[in-house]
């Protein structure tokens, strides 16, 4: 697999939280609009990253024929990498519930 796909496998640099709370605030801000659903805004997130790890995968190849031989391991791999931080954040959620969700939680929408 592409070195450029293995983006988990290396140490977080300084920025990795402030990046992924600008997508949140994102998100959440299109909740908040009324844009749509929260359901509907997670699809829209979970397409978009598998959209943009799919390209930063595919660049890191010459061909597409080598990217098509790899595929497998590339879904492994990002589904690992998924399963691994899902887990780790609802074990925070667990943790944290009320914290949280408590005093929000009446104004989520579905």
């Amino acid at each position: 697999m592409a070195e450029e796909a293995k983006t988990q496998e290396a140490p977080l640099d300084e920025n990795f939280y402030n990046r992924a709370d600008g997508f949140i605030n994102l998100a959440n801000q299109a909740v908040t609009d009324e844009e749509a659903t929260a359901g509907q805004i997670a699809n829209s997130f979970m397409f978009a990253a598998s959209r943009f790890n799919a390209w930063v995968t595919a660049a890191g190849y010459q061909k597409g024929e080598d990217l098509a031989k790899e595929k497998e391991a590339i879904l492994e791999f990002f589904t690992e990498q998924y399963r691994l931080m899902l887990s780790e954040n609802i074990d925070s959620y667990v943790t944290n519930f009320s914290e949280y969700l408590g005093y929000s939680k009446e104004n989520f929408k579905k």
